[in-house]
């Protein structure tokens, strides 16, 4: 399992330093983020990130230990917060240590391809407001994707089922998105899109041309993981082990 944080941690770090090496600004006003091109590999973590979180619980099922879980601690709320505390906190660390390499990576990639001052982007740094908070929320996002996980994982039981759901909700969500045709619809399924909405806190640049605002966006993601985590909880109450 722990092989599997590695390899979130390994992938972010790894495609936000591909795609910081292929995207060029060659004159000022290039309009791109560069914040955002760092932390791009936050898109592809996060599937592992779920693929974890789903494991956790899922994983238990499968061998039968949730019985002796169960029995150890009869109280199957407490046990379901007890998992959500520990996924939260191996992501959060594992998370933050993504993103902080995301951004190394990044600033010392970008102002070789023409990201620099003289083109309007100063270096990436944790002191500029809009940076910090594009990856604290970043850190944010992958958590409450794990809890989204845990959540689905806790309700429908079977790895391969949750994995499927949690991820399409996470990849099909934009694509449906793209294939609507009319432009106020589309708006609306980007706002109500965990992946699309929660991502909007990476934003720095360009925000009024947002579907939704980056915190409002991070809500969007939250309602989800809540309403995951409520779902999964109900049915881990009523039924048998």
């Amino acid at each position: 399992m722990g092989r599997l944080l590695l390899l979130a941690v390994a992938l972010t770090v790894a495609v936000g330093c591909g795609t910081a090496k292929a995207v060029k600004c060659p004159d000022a006003g290039c309009g791109q983020d560069a914040v955002k091109v760092a932390l791009t590999g936050v898109t592809v973590g996060q599937a592992v990130v779920a693929v974890f979180a789903v494991l956790a619980v899922s994983g238990e099922y499968g061998t039968g230990m949730i019985r002796t879980t169960f029995t150890a601690v009869p109280n199957r709320l407490t046990v379901l917060t007890a998992k959500a505390t520990v996924l939260t906190t191996v992501v959060l660390a594992s998370g933050t240590v993504a993103v902080l390499a995301s951004l190394l990576v990044g600033r010392s990639i970008l102002p070789g391809n023409g990201f620099t001052e003289a083109h309007g982007y100063a270096p990436l740094h944790l002191t500029d407001g809009p940076t910090l908070r594009a990856a604290v929320g970043s850190v944010l996002y992958l958590v409450l994707i794990a809890l989204i996980g845990l959540g689905v994982a806790t309700a429908v039981r079977e790895a391969a089922t949750a994995i499927g759901i949690v991820l399409g909700l996470l990849y099909l969500f934009p694509v449906v998105t793209q294939v609507v045709n009319d432009p106020e619809w589309q708006r609306h399924l980007q706002q109500i899109s965990p992946m699309t909405a929660g991502l909007a806190v990476q934003a720095t640049v360009h925000l009024r041309e947002l579907p939704i605002g980056p915190w409002a966006g991070l809500g969007v993601l939250a309602t989800w993981a809540a309403a995951a985590l409520l779902v999964g909880s109900l049915l881990l109450h009523r039924r048998d082990a």
